[in-house]
């Protein structure tokens, strides 16, 4: 899959590389750290090994979003439903595609990087091809729900897994 710019000078997006792999545990790990600094412990708090960056590279479709050659922003899609989604709240299709593990680095956050990360997103799941592209999101003040509202998900429904409150959202593509 070829590198696709977006008007940001600088910033790309493309497919994660074994060479990332260090990075992109750092970046995780900055995040969770950022985020347990803001709003205390939760399932946001734990560490990102390389060997869970590998894990995830093969059973996924990982990205990155850079700013020249720095890695500021980073997600994964992937066509097999999470353990913690109930399709149940989400508009039938046929097609979904999921997207998980949405990192923005935190002196990046709030510069238009994680909506350009979505626009990425949901260009390439409309490719893949997909009926529309679901998440969840901590329902927490930790939790990105307040974003992905603002990128024009539609909330979808709220859960507890595992005791764990989330909040679902959708896009759904016009075919």
């Amino acid at each position: 899959m070829a590198t696709h710019k977006t008007q940001a000078v600088g910033f790309s997006f493309q497919p994660a590389t074994t060479g990332d792999v260090a990075a992109l545990a750092t970046l995780h790990s900055l995040v969770a750290d950022h985020l347990t600094e803001l709003h205390g412990p939760g399932p946001w708090t734990s560490k990102t090994t390389e060997k869970s960056v590998l894990y995830a590279m093969r059973i996924s479709r990982v990205f990155v979003a850079r700013l020249g050659v720095n890695i500021v922003g980073t997600l994964r899609l992937t066509a097999k439903k999470p353990w913690a989604i109930d399709p149940s709240y989400f508009s039938p299709c046929r097609r979904p595609i999921y997207l998980l593990a949405m990192a923005i680095t935190p002196a990046k956050q709030r510069q238009g990087i994680g909506s350009k990360c979505m626009q990425e997103a949901q260009r390439i799941a409309r490719a893949w091809p997909a009926d529309a592209l679901r998440l969840d999101a901590y329902d927490a003040k930790a939790g990105a729900g307040i974003f992905y509202a603002k990128c024009g998900l539609a909330e979808r429904g709220r859960v507890s897994y595992r005791g764990v409150p989330l909040t679902y959202y959708e896009s759904v593509f016009q075919k």
